[in-house]
């Protein structure tokens, strides 16, 4: 395949994908009340974690930097983390406790009651990644999957969001998809005086 066709191709997949994504209406609704309830946590004091390995480690960070930077306008910073960043804190649990416990110790160390945990995985099975849903569960921490059309996380979380997708990539593209919807909709709904006019 030459690079052109490739490029064709890969753009139809990608359409084709957001496509099934807004023709779900359960989808849809799913991401609405993502976004409710990360509203109703922030307006009460809470924050919101984001955790992911590889690729969904990085959108981990792109989406927490979207909370407490900004996201279409200025505006006070929202309380939010990446529980992917901290090298030092990182490798000492996985030397201490295991790559499986990445998150969930930190979940246990740093969530309260209140607070949303998102958890990103475009197989549905990450080992850290469900553990760390399983230890917000039992500290009253609401949850929140991004998936594929997959694995066990989809079962554990309060509200699944699942790309319309079984193949990695256009996972990964419908995944910041919905943390750029989530994202947006969480900020006007904080901050609706701040909105440009």
């Amino acid at each position: 395949m030459d690079s052109l066709n490739y490029i064709r191709e890969h753009m139809h997949k990608t359409i084709e994908t957001k496509q099934k994504m807004l023709a779900d209406e359960a989808l849809l609704q799913r991401l609405a009340d993502a976004a409710a309830l990360c509203v109703k946590a922030l307006q009460n004091g809470n924050k919101v974690m984001f955790a992911g390995n590889g690729g969904s480690a990085a959108d981990s960070q792109h989406l927490a930097a979207e909370f407490v930077s900004r996201f279409n306008y200025d505006r006070p910073g929202l309380p939010s983390m990446a529980l992917t960043t901290d090298t030092s804190m990182l490798t000492a649990i996985g030397n201490d406790y295991g790559f499986e416990k990445l998150f969930s110790r930190q979940v246990q160390a740093n969530g309260v009651k209140g607070d949303v945990f998102v958890g990103i995985s475009t197989s549905g099975n990450s080992a850290n990644i469900i553990k760390a849903v399983e230890q917000a569960k039992d500290m009253g921490i609401h949850t929140i999957a991004f998936c594929g059309t997959g694995g066990k996380l989809p079962t554990l979380c309060d509200i699944t969001l699942n790309a319309p997708s079984d193949c990695t990539p256009y996972i990964q593209e419908t995944h910041i998809s919905f943390g750029h919807i989530l994202c947006g909709i969480v900020e006007e709904q904080m901050f609706p005086g701040y909105k440009p006019r």
